[in-house]
């Protein structure tokens, strides 16, 4: 089991660091993190590669649900991708 961290901004002249922080406080081992809009899995290639090398019993944390998706219909794709996995 592994555990796996993600932090996103919209924008490049923001910063990760407080995300990252929270995340390595958290216990994440691995973190994932970009610089990217959130109003569409499009584009997020962190996020992408991370939904691929996640497996059965890892566990993902983000500091906030919106950092994931800022969509229902992006937020419930993502969780039904990782629950397939069993992550």
């Amino acid at each position: 089991m592994t555990v796996y961290g993600y932090a996103r901004v919209s924008t490049t002249d923001q910063s990760l660091d407080i995300q990252i922080a929270a995340l390595k406080a958290a216990g994440c081992e691995k973190i994932r993190s970009e610089k990217v809009s959130g109003t569409s899995t499009n584009g997020r290639q962190e996020l992408k590669t991370l939904l691929e090398f996640v497996d059965a019993g890892d566990v993902l944390i983000v500091t906030r649900i919106d950092r994931l998706a800022r969509s229902i219909g992006d937020l419930q794709d993502i969780v039904r991708a990782l629950k397939a996995k069993g992550v």
